[in-house]
């Protein structure tokens, strides 16, 4: 046995028992007649003691030869200590050692393995093993396993049952493209890897499931930013017989649920918002709605006034910063400096003063007198000692830049609070998405997603205004799940593949297997997909998702401890059938 208790176990209640604890050496304290060393577990801390009137000489020595992060195992007895450490939950305790083993001894680590550590993140990210003893890294992935293991109470609860579905797939078109695995048994032909299981849990409802979840790997070969991994684990869920309200209220029962065991939060309702208001009034799919800052569209009240930027615009459109009167005139510098990124890329901003005594000070005054800036701060509600902030341009390009700007200042404002919650259904979507390079509309969600009833004749005649039976849950400015009512009759899922381009030899190559599925007595049926890693960093109160992840991947998708992806050699490379053509 390498020990009777943990090293965060030990109370006064103890005192005067013998016991056994192994751990690491976090550090010691060798004042030479005396030497304490802390032991760490996964569980805490226990001081020990070697004493040179109790023990004997040679154990002193050994114990001077400790060094960090040493593995170790002692015996001894528990005493209670006469400096007692309020901030340990051992604190009231100390361990006489009688006996000690060196298990392993250790090289000096690269950072210290403190809470607050001299390790950056490459180097943490190299020796993750080293950086997972830390109790961030490690309290992390214990919270995210109460996450886990609460989401399959509730569903278990709710009938769902966990059904594991395959990682060697087909490639189908999901979006981004697919990390593709070559077969050996089957010359020149790949698996794929899959970006969901999406196929599959539909299946899974035609086979009659009825309620199915698993928590899965997922893998997109996409270009990666700052807290996106190319693999990621999603809680994927799929329900039989059920229309949107049915998933809605599961998944609202999910996430209330989660709130409660995790973070002893209630949340009092989850708002519905059409996916075109969010967009008119936050610029984005998915808005905080911890804090106001609307949007108002001020073309009405800007343009034909001799100024060009605003004549010129599709769409002039501002919000109202609380108490953004404030702001210098060198903050508002570096406010027009911040929007001018190319990460958020405006080619400047309008602001208006809203001052205590009723007036109105604008960086446009030239064109707009008081009268024209009162009408401004009527429509956006602004109050006196407010900052109205402007931007103009693009329809689509000036929200998305509005929508970050306003997250920015959110954040300076202390308005993002990390332990508020603020769920909200967007509901609504777009069906089809146009790109504007090809000219061609692609599935806004997937091609297995159902229009809203009645309008799949707007297909042919207006596919832009077709609206999806689909939904997204957002938490704090975060898109933490989505899903739809499916596609589950064959003549329109083959409709539906021909408006994406499909032709029907291509249609029947890439879906034949669930078309043919759904002449079987396919259910309706609908889903949800939350996205694990992000779900679990919000409930953490965390921006990045990194730390609840075991061993994360790097912004070029590399594993810098393990060093992969990397190269075969030419005998793994002849014997799947492979070559490699390297473009310098």
């Amino acid at each position: 046995m390498y020990r009777s208790h943990s090293c965060g176990e030990l109370r006064a209640s103890h005192a005067n028992t013998e016991v056994t604890l192994s751990g690491w050496v976090q550090k010691s304290r060798d004042k030479g007649f005396v030497i304490w060393v802390d032991l760490r577990d996964r569980y805490g801390i226990t001081q020990l003691i070697f004493d040179e009137d109790r023990t004997p000489k040679e154990m002193m020595e050994k114990a001077k030869s400790l060094g960090r992060e040493f593995v170790i195992q002692i015996t001894g007895a528990v005493i209670e200590r006469e400096s007692k450490n309020a901030k340990m939950a051992t604190g009231a305790i100390e361990v006489l050692v009688s006996k000690l083993e060196i298990l392993n001894a250790s090289i000096t680590p690269p950072f210290t393995i403190e809470d607050k550590t001299d390790g950056g993140e490459d180097i943490r990210m190299k020796y993750r093993y080293l950086d997972i003893r830390r109790n961030p890294v490690k309290n992390s992935l214990i919270f995210r396993h109460k996450v886990s293991m609460e989401v399959r109470k509730y569903l278990s609860d709710q009938e769902f049952i966990e059904v594991e579905t395959p990682y060697l797939i087909k490639s189908t078109p999901e979006g981004a493209r697919d990390f593709v695995v070559p077969s050996r048994m089957n010359e020149g032909q790949f698996y794929a890897l899959p970006q969901s299981p999406q196929t599959f849990k539909q299946l899974l409802m035609v086979g009659g499931m009825d309620k199915y979840f698993q928590i899965v790997k997922c893998f997109r070969d996409e270009d990666l930013r700052a807290d996106r991994q190319p693999e990621f684990t999603q809680i994927d869920c799929e329900m039989a017989f059920v229309e949107q309200e049915d998933i809605l209220t599961v998944f609202e029962g999910l996430t209330r649920h989660l709130l409660k065991e995790i973070n002893n939060v209630e949340v009092a309702e989850f708002p519905r918002m059409l996916y075109d208001d969010a967009m008119r009034l936050y610029g984005n799919d998915k808005p905080d709605i911890r804090f106001g800052m609307e949007f108002s569209e001020l073309n009405e009240l800007t343009q034909h006034k001799d100024f060009g930027v605003f004549n010129s615009a599709e769409l002039v459109v501002g919000f109202a910063v609380p108490g953004g009167n404030t702001y210098t005139r060198k903050e508002i510098d570096n406010i027009i400096k911040w929007v001018k990124r190319p990460q958020v890329g405006a080619l400047g901003m309008i602001y208006c003063r809203v001052n205590e005594d009723g007036s109105f000070k604008s960086s446009v005054d030239k064109f707009y007198d008081q009268q024209d800036l009162g009408k401004w701060v009527e429509k956006t509600g602004a109050k006196k000692g407010d900052l109205i902030c402007v931007l103009s341009g693009e329809t689509n390009k000036v929200r998305a830049q509005l929508s970050a700007l306003r997250m920015e200042l959110a954040t300076r404002l202390g308005l993002r609070d990390p332990k508020v919650f603020a769920p909200l259904w967007v509901i609504d979507f777009p069906l089809l998405e146009l790109d504007e390079e090809t000219g061609h509309y692609h599935a806004m969600h997937h091609p297995f997603t159902s229009p809203k009833p009645g309008q799949m004749e707007l297909l042919d005649t207006d596919p832009g205004a077709v609206k999806a039976n689909a939904y997204d849950l957002v938490l704090n400015g975060n898109e933490i799940g989505g899903g739809s009512i499916r596609i589950h009759d064959k003549q329109m899922q083959a409709t539906m593949l021909r408006h994406l381009g499909f032709s029907d030899e291509d249609a029947r190559a890439q879906f034949g297997f669930l078309m043919d599925a759904f002449e079987y007595g396919a259910p309706p049926h609908g889903g949800l997909a939350f996205g694990l890693d992000r779900l679990v960093a919000i409930l953490g109160g965390q921006e990045t998702i990194r730390d609840f992840i075991a061993f994360p991947k790097n912004n070029s998708g590399r594993d810098v401890m393990i060093d992969a992806p990397a190269f075969i050699d030419d005998a793994q490379l002849k014997e799947l059938s492979l070559k490699l053509d390297i473009k310098e």
